[in-house]
């Protein structure tokens, strides 16, 4: 199994984008230093305790100062841009990093986004649907390109501007062939959307949002794309994000990841809370459709959804995880604000040192779980 790292980020808002930013970035260096596989992070535009706007601008000053951990949008908004745009910034990124580079990809959630883009009346998932099948088209097809696709609004040639002898109206192809990893993150219980996504040959990213008992359906569906595509489904593919606080001592592990009111834990899954409550989502924190919303506490949020301890109480959860979910090919661990430097990086420390190497030891030590697809 391997090790990710995801970050939204999010922070408290009045901290300075500067301090928060260089934090942000010290953390994935962190984490390809201690041998993580990959780093996502996300991005908005009018979310103030979410300081990335773009994941590209963001993820290129990293190129330079890490050495194997792959960067990846966690995701890029589709429906926010020409499709032209993004596959052409995400190739190129593709070459700068040199093929350490994963297409994260998403519509784009916040409505305070759609709005300042004046998009708030369209429907983005269908913008996000059109934008991915012309993102695919460039970088399968040759100049002039003529994309013109079936009930799709992006319409993309360079024919009359052309100048073949210069190579002029060529669009980037990305660094990796045919393409890189494209890789979906999945909320919804039960989401239709992993069916798509197996059908694609596109990876899924269960968030850290959801409870676990949601996670099997998010395989299940993949499964079930991947079948109807006449392929095989490969456990591998699929990352499932979790929060999570390693310590040395229980003590300081249940105070900073649960109970502490300054905890940044606490300080998440309040603001998550909120923004999922907003945004009427909030039933992907519920056990049952009817459960009451006053039941969402902070305590029920931590205690649910904050995996907590140490090493060997974390593995053993890891391991819990994996008998409900069955096999899963990551673990993408949740970055969260520094409040206390020390802890943080030294819970990452653990995690890459002592949990994983554990819990890698254990599961080549049984025989693979099943799962029901």
């Amino acid at each position: 199994m391997r090790l990710g790292i995801f970050m939204m980020p999010l922070h408290p808002a009045e901290r300075d984008p500067d301090v928060t930013l260089e934090e942000d970035r010290e953390a994935i260096i962190l984490a390809d230093q201690l041998g993580f596989y990959d780093a996502f992070v996300g991005e908005h535009l009018t979310e103030k305790s979410e300081n990335v706007t773009n994941s590209f601008i963001f993820l290129a000053t990293l190129i330079h100062h890490t050495k194997s951990i792959k960067l990846a949008t966690g995701t890029s908004n589709l429906s926010h841009a020409h499709p032209a745009l993004i596959a052409s910034h995400a190739a190129m990124f593709d070459h700068l990093a040199k093929g350490r580079f994963i297409f994260g990809v998403s519509p784009g959630a916040l409505r305070s986004d759609a709005e300042a883009l004046g998009i708030l009346d369209q429907d983005r998932n269908k913008l996000f649907a059109e934008a991915i099948d012309v993102i695919l088209a460039i970088w399968e097809r040759d100049p002039p390109y003529d994309i013109d696709l079936p009930g799709n609004r992006f319409k993309l040639t360079t024919a009359v501007t052309a100048a073949p002898d210069i190579r002029r109206g060529e669009l980037y192809k990305p660094y990796q062939k045919p393409r890189p990893e494209i890789v979906g993150t999945v909320v919804a219980p039960f989401s239709k959307g992993v069916i798509a996504m197996g059908e694609r040959d596109f990876h899924p990213l269960s968030a850290n949002f959801l409870l676990s008992q949601y996670l099997p359906s998010h395989w299940h569906n993949y499964a079930e794309g991947k079948r109807r595509a006449g392929q095989t489904p490969d456990p591998a593919d699929w990352r499932i994000a979790r929060t999570v606080f390693v310590a040395d001592d229980d003590k300081v592990a249940e105070r900073y990841g649960r109970t502490d009111p300054n905890s940044p834990y606490r300080f998440y899954w309040n603001m998550l809370l909120k923004k999922m409550m907003i945004s009427k989502r909030h039933i992907i924190f519920k056990t049952h459709e009817g459960q009451d919303d006053r039941e969402l506490t902070d305590d029920y949020m931590v205690n649910r959804l904050v995996l907590c301890g140490t090493v060997n109480k974390v593995v053993d959860q890891i391991l819990a995880l994996r008998e409900e979910t069955g096999d899963f090919g990551e673990l993408v661990y949740a970055g969260m604000d520094w409040v206390d430097p020390a802890l943080a990086k030294r819970s990452m420390e653990l995690m890459a040192r002592e949990v994983m190497p554990r819990v890698n030891s254990a599961i080549g030590a049984s025989d693979p779980v099943s799962r029901i697809a």
